[in-house]
């Protein structure tokens, strides 16, 4: 008998979170962020293989950047009727090819090219990832669904950056690629066993019989009082227009372009503050804190996601203020540990809102708003390297702390104002969905 996508999916709401699909697409999300920073911590093998300098070699992080933010919103609408699992594959096959390609680059363009393509498939992979993890989990459990997906983000940063920075130091910098080339082809593997199958994301799927009705009887009196409807507006247009996208969107680009000006160049700030020998153990601690956040985060989510946002963004305020009105060690240490809890959860918290903001229009709108999402992420990184440079430069590294708390607290005003579509709070917990004997 033939199994079905909707009996795949009744069967995991049966059961609980699908927990080797989600660390599946959890290690996705893992690889291909580890991959858009990985140049960082090679950099200096990678410019003496390639004959460049060192600034020449570390635009492979903003081409990758580049290569998402350009195409991940066309990409994600052109691709919106094509079913999410063998699109997730198809992605990640490329990134495979492009990150091999890297790993076996000849010469300097031959490498942005790979890093270019490579930015291109994980664009995609994220605009897919996120609602995959939504689509497969229980309901009511959609927020912690993402949560798991998303903890590749933090992994990466904490934990997956130093062991690649490790391997390239050892073996060479294109081992460190080649690395991650082996891991891909695993997590293709993977992802074909473990993840269920969905179907595309029309408009409607997703809805209850009752929506989906309304919305039938609706198009069909449009249609009998108005033969000759206005052109529909495109996807992007119509999903910024959805309450409550526009405000998240607003919110992403406040808090990463903050978080990646102070990321970016914390260790002149901790070489300014005395504290350059342990850059390593500062962003370790950020590293853990991260970590607690996420799990913490994805625990509640799915009731809290409002109480969590604004506690997060207060936390990311703190820290950064904390940064720039001081260097005393200890208050140092202690605003990693701020930074790490606040900004942690913050992919969970934005993807959720995202996705929930999008599916009260249909699961199509909802896909775009993750794709627009990814989009502004890797802009505001690319923007946030240039600015906090550009701030470091003329200004030193207070200005670049002082900058970054400004736009936490931008952020945590537009999450304060953005209290009746977005970022609500849910303190029912679902019912269980019956099973028949």
């Amino acid at each position: 008998m033939t199994t079905t996508s909707s009996d795949t999916q009744s069967r995991t709401r049966r059961t609980g979170l699908p927990w080797p699909a989600l660390l599946a697409l959890g290690t996705a999300v893992f690889i291909t962020s580890l991959t858009e920073t990985l140049p960082a911590g090679v950099l200096p093998g990678m410019s003496a293989s390639l004959g460049t300098s060192s600034g020449a070699a570390g635009q492979a992080v903003t081409v990758y950047a580049g290569g998402t933010a350009l195409t991940a919103i066309p990409l994600a609408t052109a691709t919106a009727s094509v079913p999410r699992k063998p699109l997730l594959l198809g992605a990640m096959a490329v990134f495979l090819v492009a990150n091999t390609l890297t790993a076996a680059a000849p010469g300097y363009l031959v490498l942005l090219a790979g890093r270019f393509l490579a930015g291109v498939a994980a664009g995609l992979a994220w605009a897919i990832l996120a609602g995959h993890a939504r689509r497969i989990a229980p309901a009511g459990m959609e927020g912690r669904a993402i949560a798991v997906a998303m903890t590749g983000i933090p992994v990466a940063l904490s934990l997956g950056v130093p062991a690649g920075t490790l391997i390239g130091e050892q073996v060479g910098w294109r081992a460190a690629f080649g690395a991650v080339s082996l891991v891909t082809l695993a997590v293709i593997g993977w992802i074909g066993v473990s993840v269920p199958g969905v179907g595309q994301p029309v408009p409607g799927v997703g809805q209850p019989a009752t929506e989906q009705a309304d919305t039938a009887t609706a198009q069909a009196d449009t249609s009998r009082s108005n033969p000759a409807p206005e052109p529909a507006k495109s996807p992007l247009r119509q999903t910024l227009g959805v309450p409550g996208v526009a405000p998240i969107m607003a919110t992403v680009t406040a808090f990463v372009l903050g978080h990646t000006m102070i990321y970016a160049y914390i260790a002149p700030y901790l070489q300014h503050a005395g504290l350059g020998s342990a850059t390593d153990a500062v962003l370790l601690v950020f590293g853990v804190a991260c970590l607690v956040s996420i799990w913490y985060v994805g625990r509640h989510v799915d009731r809290r996601l409002r109480t969590l946002m604004v506690t997060g963004a207060v936390l990311f305020t703190l820290a950064t203020a904390a940064l720039a009105v001081t260097t005393t060690h200890a208050i140092v240490w202690g605003a990693a540990v701020l930074w790490g809890l606040g900004w942690g959860g913050a992919p969970t918290l934005l993807q959720t809102a995202a996705g929930q903001a999008g599916m009260r229009h249909s699961s199509a709108a909802a896909d775009t708003a993750q794709a627009i999402l990814v989009t502004l992420w890797n802009a505001a990184m690319a923007l946030g390297g240039i600015v906090g440079g550009l701030l470091l430069q003329k200004s030193g590294v207070t200005a670049v702390a002082v900058s970054a708390a400004a736009l936490g607290a931008v952020g945590l005003l537009v999450v304060a104002g953005a209290r009746h579509h977005t970022f609500r709070d849910t303190h029912t917990t679902p019912r269980p969905t019956p099973t028949r004997p």
